[in-house]
C-alpha cells in the first residue's frame, strides 16, 4: 500500500480528520478527537512505513505472534498498540482490517452523543 492509498483509506471514514499535534512529521487521524492511526511521513519517503493503530489486547498479542511485521505499538501503550511495518507480511487486505478495527475501537470509546453527531453530519 502507498501514503495516499492510507491516507484516502483514513480519510473515506466517518468524521475522521488528521492533524499534526506532536511535530510535522507524524501524522495523526483522529475521530471525536481521539486518535485512532498515527504515521510518519518520512518513514514512508524513506520506503520504510509503519503505522501505530489501536487493537483489543487480546487480538494485538496474536497478531504479534503470527506477523513479524507486527510488533508492540512503538510509542505508544504496549497492550492496546500495534506497530505495523507496512508492505511487509500483512496483505493490504489485513492492514485495512487493521484500521477498521482501530477505528471501531475508537468510535465506540467515545460518550453517545459524540457518536451520534458523527453519524448525522455524514448523512
Amino acid at each position: 500500500m502507498n501514503l495516499e492509498t492510507y491516507y484516502e483509506y483514513c480519510l473515506s471514514k466517518k468524521g475522521v480528520t488528521e492533524h499534526f499535534p506532536f511535530d510535522e512529521d507524524t501524522l495523526v487521524f483522529k475521530v471525536g478527537g481521539k486518535i485512532f492511526a498515527l504515521s510518519s511521513l518520512l518513514q514512508w519517503e524513506k520506503g520504510n512505513p509503519s503505522v501505530n493503530l489501536k487493537c483489543d489486547p487480546e487480538r494485538a498479542q496474536e497478531l504479534r505472534a503470527e506477523y513479524d511485521a507486527i510488533r508492540p505499538g512503538f510509542h505508544m501503550n504496549k497492550v492496546h498498540w500495534n506497530t505495523i511495518a507496512v508492505n511487509k507480511d500483512v496483505s493490504d487486505v489485513l492492514f485495512k482490517e487493521l484500521i477498521d478495527h482501530s477505528y471501531d475501537l475508537v468510535f465506540k470509546s467515545l460518550a453517545k452523543k459524540i457518536q451520534m453527531e458523527i453519524i448525522e453530519l455524514e448523512k
